[in-house]
């Protein structure tokens, strides 16, 4: 049986699939659920603890008391103002260790990670190792398939998304006829997608894309779609998403393939390489 399984979790559905998967298989499993991040439901029946983002030594104090040797970070987590962030001394001596280096999300998680496991002992695991179908597959989802516009759109969307990306600054773009309308910041892709739904132009919608960073800890924060970004990008007016095939997560996969069928919208899986192969 393999060690006990800690998950730092945050929003969105993705802990909830891998307490699951832990229960199928009889792992034995730890969460550590994140204060105003993570869904009050997760916990249920489980063994767990409750923590806030900046109270880093009671969250290593939780995870080690546990028993915890494996651990998988999982689900949104809304990036807060330092003020927000009330850094205990244990969080605050790693901001001290990172300096300039904590600017930016992958820079900030590479560290963490680094500190996870050679400072803390942990073996930080990527949660498609757990949910291997996750994994985001080449081609399209549903029936329907980018015309010559959406694959333009989508060669420009991760060329820019790429570009954004090495300044460790987001994963996703969303471009209309070759148009930028906009670029995910810090605050993340659901609300891009709501921003440029009134920065719309006339014509064929939009299509949002998604894409890893050149220098992705693809153990942490990998670009994730689901049915909710189908459901925002049909609100939004968008004709499609495309993601990174092979370096993405893709929840619900059938019912992501239902919702754009019947929200007409391509959703496709692409090379960055050779985005219209």
């Amino acid at each position: 049986m393999p060690p006990k399984l800690g998950i730092v979790a945050g929003g969105g559905d993705l802990p909830a699939k891998l307490v699951a998967v832990c229960r199928a298989t009889g792992r034995e499993v730890f969460v550590l659920a994140l204060e105003d991040q993570a869904d009050p439901s997760l916990t249920a029946g489980v063994d767990h603890a409750w923590v806030r983002l900046g109270a880093a030594g009671a969250a290593l104090k939780a995870l080690h008391g546990a028993g915890v040797k494996d651990l998988v970070m999982a689900g949104r987590v809304r990036r807060p103002s330092l003020s927000e962030l009330r850094p205990d001394w244990r969080a605050a001596r790693l901001f001290a260790k990172l300096g300039a280096a904590s600017l930016g999300d992958d820079g900030l998680l590479s560290a963490v990670v680094r500190e996870l496991e050679e400072v803390e002992g942990f073996r930080v695991t990527a949660p498609d190792e757990l949910l291997g179908e996750l994994v985001a597959p080449f081609g399209p989802l549903g029936g329907i398939l980018p015309d010559e516009q959406g694959r333009s759109d989508i060669a420009r969307g991760f060329e820019v998304a790429r570009a954004l990306g090495a300044l460790d600054v987001g994963q996703a773009v969303i471009v209309q006829g070759g148009l930028v309308l906009g670029v995910e910041a810090i605050e993340g892709t659901d609300r891009l997608i709501e921003r440029c739904g009134a920065l719309r132009r006339e014509g064929l919608g939009g299509v949002l894309v998604k894409a890893c960073k050149p220098s992705q800890e693809r153990r942490v924060d990998l670009p994730t779609v689901g049915v909710e970004t189908v459901l925002g990008a049909a609100r939004a007016g968008l004709r499609g998403i495309a993601f990174e095939a092979g370096r993405s997560l893709v929840l619900d996969r059938e019912a992501m393939a239902r919702a754009a069928d019947e929200a007409g919208l391509f959703v496709v899986g692409a090379d960055p390489a050779a985005p219209g192969e």
